[in-house]
């Protein structure tokens, strides 16, 4: 019960100490609130980038054409070679016959024109279509097919896949950046404010210190006050983020300017997101008022 009571006293008493000092206290919620904004969106973003990415790698394909002149042992040998690359990861073969009834299938000029080819008059090629595992090393995938025999043509959406992947990893590196260093500013500010409160309650630390309080009940009302700095500053983002990506789900049907760009399902991603930003909320509060309780109350 002792323990019960010493601890809700230190929660009263740092409480207290964010209105004791309402205009710091403000400023670090301000900081906190404006960090974690950030951090959200940056959230966001990054793992909508890391979504978009994946569906991209899934759905990027390098078509292989084989050479008009290739024969059946040809086309096989072929085969074994793409089945080695260590980096492919499925291929499917499609003969001329397929590619040409659902291109006749999905029109009827196409029908009407295909029509009248015979196999041999076709310009249409036996392909291999080829996914690959990792979709940065697609490039040099595709050269090794390229240097095969029987290969005619290789396309992947070369140049186009490169500059993908280069934009995605821009923004994912961006975004950590700015998170990191926003989070370290917020740490600064909430280490002045408990810092500034040390100094106003001196005499009361003095005098705790002389009836003999341990140092950890001296600490601990600090600590606790980082922590709802940590929590206030964490509410208008938490609820921002919810309410507002929500919102960019449903009215854009769930994608963005492309049917290609689906943005993740508002559930259970929103309740990820804000579980999240509370907890990073809590640990830069916490941390910067351990890191101004070190440095400034020297027990």
């Amino acid at each position: 019960m002792k323990v019960f009571r010493i601890l809700g006293r230190n929660v009263r008493d740092a409480f207290k100490s964010v209105f004791r000092n309402l205009s710091l206290s403000m400023a670090s919620i301000s900081s906190i609130t404006i960090t974690l904004l950030v951090v959200s969106i940056s959230m966001v973003l990054s793992y909508n980038v890391n979504n978009f990415a994946g569906l991209v790698e899934k759905d990027v394909t390098v078509v292989v054409f084989i050479e008009n002149e290739a024969t059946d042992e040809d086309i096989e040998e072929l085969e074994q070679q793409i089945n080695k690359l260590q980096n492919v990861e499925t291929y499917e073969f499609q003969s001329k016959e397929e590619i040409t009834n659902e291109m006749m299938e999905t029109s009827d000029v196409f029908k009407k024109i295909m029509g009248e080819w015979s196999l041999d008059e076709s310009p249409i090629q036996h392909t291999f279509l080829v996914k690959v595992s990792n979709i940065e090393k697609i490039g040099e995938t595709a050269n090794q097919i390229k240097e095969m025999e029987s290969v005619s043509v290789v396309k992947y959406g070369e140049g186009m896949v490169e500059q993908l992947i280069k934009v995605f990893k821009v923004i994912e590196k961006i975004s950590i950046i700015t998170v990191i260093s926003l989070i370290l500013v917020t740490a600064f500010l909430i280490s002045n404010t408990i810092k500034i409160t040390i100094f106003s309650r001196r005499t009361e630390i003095g005098i705790m210190r002389l009836v003999g309080a341990s140092n950890i009940n001296i600490k601990i009302p600090f600590i606790l006050e980082g922590l709802f700095l940590g929590i206030l500053g964490s509410i208008i983002p938490i609820v921002g983020t919810t309410y507002g990506y929500v919102a960019l789900f449903n009215n854009f049907d769930g994608q963005l300017f492309s049917p290609f760009i689906k943005l993740i399902k508002p559930t259970p991603f929103i309740y990820y997101i804000s579980g999240v930003l509370i907890l990073i909320g809590i640990i830069v509060g916490m941390i910067g008022s351990w890191r101004a309780v070190k440095k400034h109350l020297k027990i």
